[in-house]
C-alpha cells in the first residue's frame, strides 16, 4: 500500500496490482471464522473432497470417458480440470499429502483405504499425467519433509526407496514427468544470458536476470506498486527480448516494486508461520501448516504465487483455516497474541 504513493505506475496500474494481493486481507477474517474446530474440520473435508472430484475428472479425461465440457480445460494428453497445468499439479500435489493425513487420522478402516487410495492416485496424476515442474518439486519436498519429520529410521529408509523408485520410473518411461524433465534439461543447455530466449525455462531465467538488475538499481524503495511492467519494459527496450508483467518469482516481484525489504518481509511471514505451526492443536494441522509453507516457498521461487488469484487465495484460505486453531500459553509472554 505504501508503494502506491511513488513510482511511475499510473494510479489504475498501482491499484490493479494491489488488488491482486487483496486475498491476504482475508487471512485475519478467516482466522476468526475458523476458530471453532467443527468448522475447521468441515472446511478441510470440503477441500479434500473437492480435490477428489478433480482427480476423478482428470482420470476420466485421460481415458477419454468424459465428453467435452465448457469448464474443462484439459485434454487426453494433459488432463487438467478447471485450471492450467501449473495450478492443477500444485493443488493435487498438496492434496496427496492432505489425503495421507486424513487416512492416518481416520478411525474407519474403509475411509483409511479410501484416503490412501486417492493419495496414490494423486501422486500418479502429478508425476505421470500432467506436466508441471512446480508440482513435481512440491510433491517431492512435501514427501521428504513428511519422511524426515514423522517416520522412524526403518520407515524412512523404506519410504525413501519407494520415492526413489517412483522417480526413476517417471524418468525412465514415457510420461509427462519424463517429457517435462527432458524439456527443461534441453532448455537449460540452450539458454544464453545475452541471447533472446524463446523457451519456457529460458524466459524464466531471462526474467530473473533482468529483474535482479532492476532491483539492484532500486534496492531500498523499488519502483513502486504496479511499476514492474513499465520498469521491465524499459530494462529490455532495444534488446528484442520479451516483455512481461511479472518475473514468475514472487520474491523478485516484491523486491522490484517495494525494495529488498518487501522480499524480506515475505520471508519473515513464512518463517513466522513455520514457528507458530508448533502451537497448532494436532499433528495433522501442524504438518499441513508447514506443508503449506513449503508449498508457498517453492511456488514463490518459480512463480508469482501471491499475484496469481487461485494460488494466492489457496494460501490465504488455508492459512486462515489452519491457524484458526492457534494455541498460546497466557503465562508465556513470547507466545501471547498482539
Amino acid at each position: 500500500m505504501i508503494g502506491i504513493v511513488y513510482g511511475d505506475a499510473s494510479r489504475q496500474e498501482a491499484l490493479s496490482c494491489l488488488s491482486k494481493y487483496a486475498d491476504l486481507l482475508c487471512i485475519p477474517v478467516l482466522i476468526m471464522i475458523f476458530r471453532m474446530e467443527g468448522i475447521r474440520a468441515r472446511a478441510l473435508y470440503a477441500l479434500a473432497f473437492s480435490l477428489v472430484g478433480i482427480i476423478i475428472l482428470s482420470y476420466l479425461i485421460r481415458f477419454g470417458l468424459l465428453p467435452k465440457l465448457p469448464f474443462i480445460s484439459g485434454t487426453v494428453s494433459s488432463p487438467t480440470v478447471l485450471k492450467l497445468k501449473l495450478t492443477h499439479n500444485l493443488l493435487v500435489a498438496f492434496g496427496a499429502v492432505l489425503f495421507l493425513w486424513l487416512g492416518y487420522t481416520s478411525h474407519n478402516p474403509r475411509m483409511r483405504i479410501f484416503w490412501y487410495g486417492f493419495a496414490l492416485l494423486a501422486v500418479i496424476n502429478v508425476i505421470f499425467m500432467v506436466q508441471g515442474a512446480t508440482g513435481y518439486l512440491v510433491l517431492v519436498a512435501l514427501s521428504l519433509f513428511a519422511v524426515w519429520k514423522y517416520l522412524g529410521k526403518r520407515e524412512t529408509v523404506g519410504t525413501m526407496l519407494v520415492i526413489s523408485a517412483v522417480l526413476v520410473i517417471g524418468i525412465s518411461i514415457p510420461s509427462a514427468f519424463h517429457e517435462r524433465l527432458n524439456k527443461i534439461k534441453m532448455e537449460l543447455q540452450d539458454w544464453r544470458a545475452d541471447d533472446k530466449s524463446t523457451t519456457s525455462t529460458g524466459l524464466r531465467l531471462e526474467f530473473y536476470q533482468n529483474s535482479l538488475a532492476i532491483a539492484a538499481r532500486h534496492p531500498l524503495t523499488g519502483v513502486g506498486t504496479g511499476g514492474f511492467p513499465r520498469a521491465y519494459a524499459a530494462q529490455v527496450a532495444g534488446t528484442g527480448k520479451a516483455e512481461t508483467h511479472n518475473p514468475h518469482n514472487e520474491f523478485l516481484h516484491l523486491a522490484v516494486q517495494v525494495g529488498v525489504l518487501g522480499a524480506i518481509l515475505l520471508v519473515a511471514l513464512f518463517v513466522f508461520q513455520w514457528r507458530l505451526a508448533a502451537r497448532l492443536p494436532t499433528p495433522m494441522y501442524r504438518g499441513l501448516a508447514r506443508g503449506l509453507i513449503i508449498t508457498m516457498v517453492i511456488g514463490c521461487m518459480l512463480n508469482s504465487f501471491l499475484l496469481d488469484h487461485t494460488e494466492g487465495l489457496f494460501y490465504a484460505w488455508l492459512t486462515g483455516l489452519l491457524y484458526g486453531g492457534l494455541q498460546y500459553d497466557p503465562h508465556d509472554k513470547s507466545s501471547a497474541p498482539t
